[in-house]
């Protein structure tokens, strides 16, 4: 039986039906559940899990000013089994990307730690960070 991840952001959603196709077509989550009356879905994908939430719908859990890009100073780290796949699958439809695929290495105490990585921002603007572990390595 698979764990469930620890921590699941629920991300509020401007049009929960255009944020759906969005996650579900564009990136190939898979819908758990939805309760459509509420504008609310749990998506899955390669094991890393999110919620939409379509605001003003049920309850409110803005703590601010909702406008766009929703998300500011955040980004979602998402790990997926072939990046460089997505990336390129963004790049065919022309979908801007708020960052181009890269390799970076982020030091880890005495090793380093290497992605490859890309960003994109979903409908509402939340930053979302596709990699791919290339493991460790010493520092130089």
């Amino acid at each position: 039986m698979n764990k469930k991840p620890s921590i699941i952001p629920e991300l509020a959603c401007v049009d929960y039906k255009t944020s759906l196709v969005f996650y579900t077509q564009k990136l190939g989550f898979k819908i758990l559940y939805t309760r459509e009356d509420e504008g609310f879905a749990m998506l899955e994908h390669e094991g890393s899990r999110l919620m939409i939430d379509q605001i003003g719908q049920t309850r409110n859990w803005a703590t601010g000013d909702m406008s766009y890009p929703l998300g500011r100073g955040i980004n979602f780290q998402i790990e997926v089994t072939n990046v460089t796949a997505l990336y390129e699958h963004f790049k065919q439809d022309e979908y801007p990307i708020f960052l181009d695929l890269e390799e970076k290495w982020y030091r880890a105490g005495e090793l380093e730690s290497g992605n490859k990585q890309f960003c994109v921002q979903d409908p509402d603007g939340y930053l979302l960070r596709f990699f791919e572990d290339l493991g460790e390595r010493n520092i130089i």
